[in-house]
């Protein structure tokens, strides 16, 4: 019952933020554009729910040679000088209502993770996918980046197992503290890569046995 009724709060909430944040949303959008001519919203393939694949919107944070730049720049100075700051006060995220609109995803719940992740997961890792990812989740203000996979993993399914109003609120009210932290809020693109690892292992191992 509490799934129709959160679809139903996401979608006026995300219509409403949308108007709240539509001038904010096009001065970022002016400035990425000023700063590199590049494109505005970048697009990540990203597994939804019941392991659906779908794009994740996000602004563009990164330099637009950020291939011809990997093997000179580090993770850091791909990054732009507007991208710095949308990734600091989250408002790289905001194109995510879109995502909520159309009802790929909730502002609360599982992170969408690339679907090489998924390649590697379990039975039991896959019901991580049992309802739509979210823009923050328990994993998220349990410690971000700053947990391993599997302890990411183990909140995103305590998530599941007990999704409520409640659950909600609270996430809610810990993400709105967590943005004025800077610590773990990313993961880079070797920090995913290292994350697939463990997964990997983990499957060898559980093959081995």
């Amino acid at each position: 019952m509490y799934i129709k009724f959160k679809r139903l709060i996401d979608f006026i909430l995300a219509v409403i933020l949308m108007i709240i944040f539509s001038i904010p949303m096009l001065i970022v959008a002016i400035c990425i554009k000023l700063e590199d001519r590049g494109p505005i919203i970048y697009k990540s393939k990203r597994m939804g729910k019941n392991l659906k694949e779908f794009y994740v919107y996000k602004f563009r944070s990164m330099k637009t040679e950020r291939e011809e730049l990997k093997s000179s720049l580090s993770h850091e100075e791909m990054v732009t000088k507007v991208g710095k700051f949308i990734r600091k006060t989250s408002l790289d995220e905001l194109p995510q209502l879109f995502n909520i609109i159309k009802g790929e995803m909730s502002f609360i719940g599982p992170r969408p993770w690339i679907p090489e992740y998924y390649v590697w997961f379990t039975d039991e890792q896959k019901r991580r996918t049992k309802v739509l990812p979210g823009i923050s989740g328990l994993a998220q203000v349990k410690g971000r980046n700053g947990i391993n996979i599997f302890k990411k993993i183990e909140y995103d399914l305590e998530y599941v197992d007990n999704i409520s109003l409640l659950m909600d609120i609270k996430c809610v009210w810990l993400t709105i503290i967590t943005v004025f932290k800077k610590d773990n809020a990313e993961i880079s693109e070797q920090g995913i890569k290292e994350e697939i690892k463990e997964l990997k292992e983990q499957k060898k191992y559980k093959r081995a046995i």
